[in-house]
């Protein structure tokens, strides 16, 4: 039910856990094909276009180019002839983990700001460009990475390069953008989030699972801070963190490297790096000592209960295996989840399970949406009887099996387009230190054995160790 392989990995965004029908992420993601997703803009090719962006490199290894400027700025490029097409994208090493105190949404909020226009782009112009040469464009926010891409015609890089160029060195950060994305802003937090139901569930897990790390708040942020914020606060976080030594530029497809390069430096070679060091978070989140237990009141019709296990941080060993155990719990109409929650006992309308793909230790979250007349905890010790279920006895060899293939279908679908393999490049350079996993990554799930399942399940997945919430319908007066 949930596919938590795909490429993108949105945490507040949770691209990374598209695929799933259940209200809770309905609520959070709108699902993925809805591309306004949390305010990002939506740009549509001609459906010939749109058919263009497969490219079919299935099981193909990625031959990449990578070199950095003087300025700091990564360069990645991939080179395919299959289609007329190119991905130019810009990956920036920040998130909503990287906001100070009190002034939380900052990252979100410039995913919508960098599109209001720069000194050479006049305001709206910025989308003009790209309709007219037949792209499309769009963004997205995690809790440590913003990810910016164009797909443009092949012949249209040298665009891509100066509307990217433009945004990290000559953005307008002034009142008129500002009280725009503000108002926008405060709309999206109101429509998906505060007045959905479930809205607020991943972000009333997470503010309970961390008192002490900034993944304690998700990246739409607060309105209180958002209105709270000055142009001051705005024009530094630009200056801090939209710089080339915080960035990775990728591209893929229809390129001729040598012509890309000389582009590149001339598109931003001249930006000038950053002045001092990029802030970093590092707080370390104490284990939890106990149980945590906890209920927030809502407008919704049906229970809700969500069971928190703090997890590694992604690429560790161990959260491999994790992930791979999300997966087989509630990956599919046969996974056990909804087999047992759902189909059998009838307990849940719907449930599932996935960890957040985070650059620090993260969290793997449990959750059920109760049945009429069953009663929260009912619903907490089923979840619980299938928690201690892969606890205590290895998962089948079928079920593993079945795993594994969707693992490494996921993984080559990530290499069916262009965006993706742009995105998925920076992503393993930015957060793994080597975008050569795009191709060997598999080998790391491979490695995962059914012993480890059942080891991670009993290492992390301790009932004295977590947050449990029951998420209720408020009472009526």
């Amino acid at each position: 039910m949930v596919a938590v392989l795909c490429f993108f990995t949105e945490a507040d965004d949770f691209l990374s856990i598209t695929g799933c029908n259940c209200p809770f992420f309905d609520a959070i993601l709108s699902l993925k094909k809805d591309l306004t997703l949390f305010g990002m803009k939506k740009h549509l090719l001609s459906a010939l276009a749109a058919s263009l962006l497969t490219v079919g490199l299935h099981a193909q290894t990625i031959a990449f180019q990578q070199f950095t400027l003087s300025n700091g700025l990564q360069v990645i490029l991939h080179e395919d002839h299959n289609t007329p097409l190119v991905a130019v994208s810009v990956m920036y090493h920040v998130g909503s983990k990287n906001e100070k105190a009190n002034r939380s949404g900052f990252a979100h909020f410039f995913e919508h700001l960098l599109f209001e226009g720069t000194e050479n782009i006049q305001r709206g112009e910025f989308d003009d460009y790209i309709s007219n040469a037949g792209g499309i464009n769009n963004a997205n926010t995690t809790q440590d990475r913003t990810f910016y891409y164009e797909v443009l015609p092949s012949n249209q890089l040298a665009l891509g390069l100066w509307l990217e160029s433009e945004r990290m060195l000559h953005a307008i950060v002034d009142p008129v953008g500002i009280e725009t994305q503000r108002k926008v802003v405060k709309e999206e937090r109101k429509v998906r989030y505060d007045n959905r139901p479930y809205g607020r569930l991943l972000e009333e897990c997470m503010k309970r699972c961390f008192k002490k790390h900034p993944y304690g708040h998700t990246p739409i942020g607060s309105l209180e801070d958002i209105d709270a914020a000055n142009i001051l606060d705005f024009q530094q976080f630009y200056r801090d963190f939209y710089r080339p030594d915080n960035a990775i530029l990728s591209i893929a497809g229809d390129i001729n490297p040598d012509q890309t390069k000389q582009l590149i430096e001339v598109y931003f070679k001249d930006i000038p790096k950053g002045e001092g060091p990029v802030f970093r978070p590092n707080e370390l989140e104490p284990p939890l000592a106990q149980e945590v237990r906890d209920t927030f009141y809502d407008n919704i019709q049906l229970p809700a209960v969500a069971l928190c296990y703090r997890i590694p941080a992604q690429g560790t060993p161990d959260y491999y295996a994790v992930k791979m155990l999300g997966m087989l719990l509630s990956q599919g109409e046969s996974s056990r989840m909804i087999t047992q929650l759902v189909d059998q006992q009838q307990k849940a309308v719907d449930a599932g399970s996935f960890p957040l793909d985070l650059e620090d230790p993260g969290v793997f979250i449990f959750y059920g949406i109760g049945a009429l007349q069953v009663a929260p905890s009912d619903l907490e010790q089923a979840i619980d009887v299938i928690i201690q279920d892969v606890q205590s006895k290895l998962v089948t060899e079928k079920e593993f099996q079945r795993v594994q293939n969707q693992i490494e279908n996921d993984l080559i679908a990530q290499k069916d387009k262009m965006i993706g393999v742009a995105g998925a490049l920076a992503t393993y350079s930015m957060f793994f230190g080597d975008p050569g996993l795009i191709n060997t990554e598999i080998e790391r799930y491979r490695k995962v054995t059914r012993d480890d399942l059942r080891r991670v399940a009993k290492t992390y997945f301790d009932k004295q160790k977590r947050v449990c919430l029951y998420y209720l319908p408020a009472k009526r007066p």
